[in-house]
C-alpha cells in the first residue's frame, strides 16, 4: 500500500474514540471497529454497551475479537506512515534550543508548528494533520506554537484564560467572573491587548528617541576625538618647525615634546573609545529591546503579550550622556619645558612660544566681580567692580563667580602694588587663621617687601622670574580644573611664573586677592561675612 493511498483511506484507520491508528482493532455487532482497550474503557464509564458512533445499544455484552484483517491493514498503514515520516525527515527539523518541541513526537522531538489550547500539546507537521483534516478537531483553537500551554488553563476551574479582570490586573476565565471576579471589570483579551498595544507603540517611541540621543552623542564624541587629533596634529607641526630650525642641539626636546603630545592625545581616544563602546552597547541593547517591544507589540498571542508586557514596557536603564563630552587636551607648557634649558640661545623663539600658549590660555577668559565685603577693614571701591583703588586698606577678597569644572582664566593689575598675593582657593578656610598652602586650599602666588616672589606652600618657594629683572605689572592666573593645573603669567613679557600641577580639586575653587602680603604667609579673616566668596582687589579682565 503506497503513502498515496494510505493517505485517502486514513480515517478508515482511525478510531474515533482515541483519534488514533488501529490498536488491537475490534468490530462491533453493528459494524463499526474500535481498539479494544478503548472500547472497553469506555463501556466502563458509560452503561448499557453503546456503539458511541451510531448510538445503538446492545443489551447484552458483544463478544470482542480482534478483526484480524483490519489490524494487519491498520500495522501496515502505521509502517507506511512511519517509513513516510522517516523519508521526509530531511523536510523537517529538529526542535533547536529556544524552540517549541512536538509534544507527540518520540526519540527526535521535532518543531512544533503549531499549538492546540483545546488539547494543551504542540503538535509538528506530521502530528498536526489530524487538526487541519478531521471534522471534530478543526473546531479546536491553533495558534502560533508556545510553551507552558498549561500556563493558559485556569488552574482553579481548569478552563482557558481569555478574560482580563482590570480590577485585580490578572488573567481570568469565564468561570472566573461568577466567582471570585463576579463585581470586577472584566474585558475579553483582545480588548485589553489593545491599550497595551498603545502603551507598548509609546515605549518603542521613548526607545527610539532614547537611541537617536546617543547616535548624536555618539557622532559629538567622534567630532571631539576628530578635532582633538586636529589640533594635536598642528601641535606637533608647530612644535616640530621649532625643533628642527635648532637641529641636533633640541634633538631630545623635540622627542620628548612630541611624546608628551602623543599621550595626552591617546589618553584623550582611550577616553572617547571607552564612551564610544558604551554608547555603542546602549544603543545595540535599546535596538534590540526595541526589537523586542515591536515584536510583541504586533503579537497576536494576547496572553504572552500581557505576561511580557511589564517586562518590556519600561526603556532599560541607561547612562546619563548630557554632561559627558570630549575635552581637547591643552598643550600649553610642552613647548616652553624643552626650551627652558637653551634660554640664552633660545629667547626669541621661546618668547614666541610662550605669546602663543597664553593666547591660548586666554581664550579661556571669564568676567569676574568684587563682593564690598572685604575682610578687616574694608577698602575704598570704586564704582567698578572689578577695581580696588590704591588708598585701599589690607585685605583679603574672593570672586562671586566659583568655578567646579572646566578652564578659566583672569588677569590682575599689580603694578602699584609693592606686596600682594593671588591665586585661587576653595573658600573652606576662610574663618581662621591658615597658612597659605594647597594643602590648605590655597594655590597662590606672593610679592614681598624685599621684592622677592614666593609660591605657597609650607614651605614657601622662592621663585626666580624670567626674565630677570622683569617685575610683573599685569599678571594672568589659568586653572584647568580636570587638569589639576594653576599658572601664573606674567602678561606683559608672556614668561610663565609659576605652575602648580597634579592639584587634586573637589570642592568649588573662588579666585582670590589680597593687596598686601598678610606677613608672607598668614591671613586672618574671622569678619569675613560672605563665605561663598568674591573676587580680587585690583582686579582686570
Amino acid at each position: 500500500m503506497s503513502a498515496a493511498s494510505c493517505r485517502l483511506s486514513e480515517d478508515q484507520f482511525l478510531c474515533s474514540i482515541c483519534q488514533d491508528v488501529f490498536t488491537d482493532p475490534v468490530t462491533l455487532p453493528c459494524g463499526h471497529n474500535f481498539c479494544k482497550k478503548c472500547i472497553t474503557d469506555h463501556w466502563d464509564i458509560n452503561v448499557p454497551y453503546r456503539c458511541p458512533n451510531c448510538i445503538e445499544v446492545f443489551y447484552n455484552k458483544p463478544e470482542l475479537r480482534v478483526n484480524t484483517f483490519i489490524s494487519e491493514v491498520a500495522a501496515q498503514f502505521r509502517q507506511s506512515v512511519q517509513q513516510e515520516a522517516s523519508c521526509s525527515s530531511s523536510e523537517h527539523q529538529a526542535a533547536k534550543p529556544g524552540e517549541v518541541p512536538c509534544d507527540v513526537c518520540t526519540g527526535t522531538k521535532l518543531k512544533a508548528l503549531k499549538s492546540c489550547l483545546v488539547c494543551l500539546a504542540s503538535y509538528c507537521e506530521t502530528h498536526l494533520e489530524p487538526h487541519l483534516t478531521m471534522a471534530g478537531l478543526k473546531r479546536h483553537q491553533l495558534i502560533d506554537p508556545v510553551e507552558d500551554l498549561e500556563g493558559r488553563v485556569c488552574t482553579k476551574h481548569d478552563k482557558l484564560l481569555e478574560l482580563f479582570c482590570k480590577s485585580d490586573q490578572m488573567c481570568v476565565c469565564m468561570l472566573c467572573t461568577y466567582s471570585d471576579h463576579k463585581t470586577h471589570d472584566v474585558v475579553p483579551l483582545t480588548e485589553e491587548c489593545e491599550g497595551k498595544k498603545a502603551e507598548l507603540k509609546e515605549t518603542e517611541a521613548e526607545i527610539q528617541q532614547m537611541i537617536q540621543k546617543r547616535r548624536l552623542k555618539l557622532q559629538e564624541i567622534k567630532r571631539s576625538v576628530e578635532l582633538s587629533k586636529k589640533d594635536a596634529d598642528r601641535e606637533i607641526v608647530e612644535g616640530v618647525q621649532v625643533f628642527t630650525a635648532l637641529k641636533a642641539s633640541v634633538e631630545r626636546s623635540q622627542a620628548e615634546f612630541i611624546k608628551t603630545i602623543k599621550e595626552k592625545q591617546r589618553a584623550t581616544e582611550i577616553q572617547a573609545e571607552g564612551f564610544i563602546k558604551e554608547l555603542e552597547e546602549e544603543i545595540s541593547e535599546l535596538m534590540r529591546r526595541s526589537t523586542e517591544v515591536e515584536q510583541l507589540s504586533l503579537s497576536a498571542d494576547h496572553l504572552h503579550l500581557i505576561q511580557s508586557f511589564s517586562s518590556l514596557n519600561t526603556a532599560p536603564t541607561t547612562k546619563d550622556w548630557t554632561e559627558i563630552s570630549i575635552r581637547s587636551p591643552l598643550y600649553q607648557g610642552t613647548v616652553r619645558r624643552a626650551l627652558i634649558q637653551l634660554e640664552e640661545t633660545l629667547s626669541k623663539q621661546i618668547k614666541k612660544v610662550f605669546e602663543a600658549e597664553l593666547r591660548k590660555v586666554q581664550q579661556f577668559a571669564v568676567d569676574v566681580t568684587l563682593d564690598p565685603d572685604i575682610v578687616h577693614p574694608k577698602p575704598t571701591q570704586s564704582n567698578d567692580k572689578q577695581e580696588v583703588k590704591e588708598g585701599d586698606n589690607c585685605g583679603c577678597v574672593l570672586s562671586e563667580q566659583g568655578f567646579t569644572t572646566g578652564r578659566f582664566y583672569f588677569e590682575v593689575q599689580v603694578r602699584r602694588r609693592c606686596m600682594w598675593t593671588l591665586g585661587v582657593t576653595t573658600g573652606s578656610n576662610m574663618k581662621r587663621e591658615v597658612t597659605l598652602s594647597p594643602s590648605n586650599g590655597f594655590w597662590t602666588v606672593s610679592l614681598k617687601q624685599l621684592g622677592e616672589y614666593f609660591a605657597s606652600g609650607n614651605p614657601s618657594a622662592r621663585l626666580s622670574l624670567r626674565p630677570r629683572n622683569s617685575k610683573p605689572e599685569k599678571v594672568g592666573v589659568f586653572v584647568d580644573y580636570e587638569e589639576g593645573l594653576v599658572s601664573f603669567y606674567n602678561v606683559d613679557t608672556a614668561a610663565l611664573i609659576y605652575s602648580f600641577t597634579g592639584c587634586s580639586f573637589t570642592d568649588k575653587l573662588y579666585p582670590f586677592f589680597s593687596p598686601c602680603n598678610n606677613n608672607g604667609i598668614r591671613i586672618h579673616t574671622t569678619v569675613y561675612r560672605r563665605l561663598t566668596g568674591r573676587l580680587f582687589a585690583s582686579m582686570k579682565t
